[in-house]
């Protein structure tokens, strides 16, 4: 399980006084408003930085982080990821699951066929679809509804399908 779960990327300077825009890779925005703390990944190192304000413009998140006040200062960052621990994270609902704890999971149909691993989460706007990769290497779309997915068990590895008729077929080559 991952420690950090990345909330966004640092996209590029704003202003002159140490600001930057973020590109939100979390569900909510408004969770950079009750942003405190968070961490920058360099790549190379892991800078820890307190939020001291945020504002929004046209729906992108901007941020002052505390002590770091000039454009040179923040450049440096551009494109780095923005990451939090998980006790920062957004708290979940029951049956909400962050999709980094997702990946890898293994694929099993409620009457015990192994399916493969998930290897992505597809996020259309109607409804997520799970990317499953085969052993055999072909990947198979699962619609993330209830129909389609009645359990997740990230604690177990293991998320059950229901496959509905002529599922495995349309995903064949």
């Amino acid at each position: 399980m991952e420690e950090y779960l990345r909330v966004g990327v640092i996209s590029n300077t704003h202003g002159v006084r140490g600001e930057v825009k973020i590109f939100p890779t979390t569900d909510d925005i408004s969770r950079f408003k009750k942003l405190k703390q968070c961490v920058i990944d360099t790549g190379r190192e892991q800078v820890a930085v307190e939020v001291e304000s945020c504002k929004f413009f046209k729906q992108t998140p901007i941020l002052k982080f505390r002590s770091i006040d000039t454009l040179n200062d923040v450049e440096r960052y551009k494109g780095k990821d923005l990451l939090v621990n998980r006790e920062h994270a957004v708290k979940l609902k029951k049956n909400e699951f962050f999709i980094v704890d997702l990946i890898g999971l293994q694929v099993v149909s409620d009457e015990g066929q192994e399916i493969g691993v998930l290897t992505d989460v597809l996020q259309t706007g109607a409804n997520d679809v799970f990317v499953v990769k085969t052993d055999e290497g072909d990947e198979v779309l699962i619609p993330y509804i209830e129909q389609c997915v009645p359990e997740i068990h990230p604690e177990t590895g293991k998320v059950t399908v229901h496959l509905l008729p002529g599922l495995l077929d349309l995903n064949r080559r």
